[in-house]
């Protein structure tokens, strides 16, 4: 069996274990976007008994999300290494300051508002989960072989 015949016969999930990975890490990334820019502040205004200011809260959250929409082609293309690692120590950070954030609203808040930052963390985790698991699949970025320079 030649080896066009073998990957033939394999199913399409075999042969492309990173296109999976990368489509969980688009979708979990843009839903985090979404529920970061948009859905944090709203359901948070809502649920606060002082019902902070919603277009205050999504320009905040804008604001804080700049770093995460320079990332978004690097995430959603999910072919870089390098790139990824960069998106990577970017999302540990908002995991890190996601997970300060709940902690905090844990000891003040309402069950409600609790769930809303929970879920922001969960989404957090599982973006870096994702990034994670795919560094792992892509090719090593230090088994590159270069062609010698030609000598003039």
């Amino acid at each position: 069996m030649t080896t066009a015949n073998a990957n033939q016969a394999l199913p399409k999930s075999l042969l492309k274990p990173v296109t999976a990975m990368r489509r969980r890490l688009m979708a979990t990334w843009l839903t985090w976007l979404g529920f970061r820019l948009l859905a944090l502040p709203i359901l948070i205004s809502i649920l606060n008994v002082n019902h902070p200011d919603k277009l205050g809260g999504i320009a905040w959250q804008a604001l804080w999300l700049i770093p995460a929409f320079i990332l978004t082609p690097w995430i959603i293309k999910g072919r870089s290494p390098y790139a990824l690692i960069v998106a990577s120590m970017f999302t540990l950070v908002y995991l890190g300051a996601s997970g300060v954030v709940l902690l905090t609203r844990s000891y003040g808040g309402s069950f409600g508002e609790i769930l809303v930052y929970v879920g922001d963390f969960l989404l957090l985790l599982f973006i870096n989960t994702w990034l994670f698991l795919l560094l792992k699949r892509l090719p090593s970025m230090n088994n590159v072989v270069k062609k010698p320079r030609e000598r003039l």
